[in-house]
């Protein structure tokens, strides 16, 4: 039932959303055409009405609460159902516009992803897409995504999820390196070797391999470490050891025989390993923009695997 607090919490709610996606109040009213002032008591009016805190406010940032990531979730809905009712009216219901805002670790974006990218905007002008390259966790909510791509064996839970392939850890080396320093057969023999690692966290440089029952974790070390997969596919090119990479990312070096694999026989477990993920939230409503964009990423990457796997 239709209440008139509920009529009048309504545009207060749709304002909150754009505080939400904008990250502060300071962007959110030059966005609404407000003053930050105004833009602040209205979040403090609709906390009390609410009677729940939304945000945590310091003089150098605005943080979302719990409670408010859960209304912002239910606001959202609210406003995409509107924007239903808005499209069944219009005459141009049928064209998908709008704002889209998708997220991809580096590598997967800029090799995968961007090779879509023109034919996607070419074939749906009105939609605007905006790009983040993230390796780190993603908050959809807290950073307004509305897609991200994760390269996990641990999709996140709550969300969609359309598996659009799989994607496994490789190792190589240059031609050279291999035939100076000797070519490894079992992941022991890594220990003897210069090996580049992300360089990330304290423990990227423990690597984890799998033979059927048998495993082992080897803690390698090498000069060069970098958390950007080309330079570190250069490194590798360049001589300076035995990288670790997504499969994509070293698909054309393989190819034209800048690299050779090494223990291709051993599965190796680690971050970005396991399926490629298409998440976005659960929603009853699903936007056009949202629908046409999964339905061509999923029909270009898998027209593209049955391309890989006839040559």
């Amino acid at each position: 039932m239709v209440t008139n607090k509920l009529i009048t919490l309504l545009p207060d709610l749709a304002t909150f959303i754009v505080v939400v996606n904008e990250g502060s109040f300071t962007a959110a009213a030059k966005k609404l055409g407000v003053t930050p002032s105004a833009l602040s008591k209205l979040i403090t009016r609709l906390e009390n009405a609410l009677s729940v805190k939304l945000f945590e406010r310091t003089t150098r940032s605005l943080l979302i609460t719990e409670s408010g990531k859960k209304i912002y979730q239910q606001s959202v809905i609210m406003v995409e159902a509107a924007q239903q009712a808005v499209d069944i009216s219009s005459s141009e219901h049928t064209v998908p516009s709008g704002s889209l805002t998708v997220a991809a670790p580096k590598a997967f974006l800029t090799i995968v992803l961007q090779p879509l990218i023109t034919p996607f905007l070419t074939k749906y002008p009105k939609i605007q897409l905006k790009l983040r390259a993230s390796d780190g966790d993603i908050d959809m909510i807290a950073q307004g995504i509305d897609v991200v791509f994760r390269l996990t064996d641990k999709p996140t839970e709550g969300l969609v999820m359309k598996e659009i392939g799989k994607v496994n850890l490789s190792l190589c080396a240059s031609p050279t390196y291999l035939e100076e320093r000797g070519i490894p057969h079992l992941p022991q023999e890594l220990a003897n070797h210069d090996c580049l690692f992300l360089g990330e966290t304290t423990t990227d440089h423990i690597w984890e391999f799998v033979k059927g029952t048998e495993s082992h974790v080897i803690a390698v070390s090498g000069r060069y470490a970098v958390n950007h997969s080309q330079m570190r596919l250069n490194g590798v090119k360049d001589g300076f050891g035995i990288g670790i990479f997504p499969d994509f990312v070293i698909k054309e070096a393989l190819a034209n025989n800048e690299v050779i694999s090494v223990l291709s026989d051993w599965q190796i477990k680690g971050n970005y390993h396991g399926v490629i993920a298409m998440q976005y939230a659960q929603n009853k409503y699903i936007p056009s923009r949202l629908k046409v964009f999964t339905e061509f990423v999923k029909e270009n990457l898998m027209k593209s695997k049955v391309n890989d796997e006839r040559t």
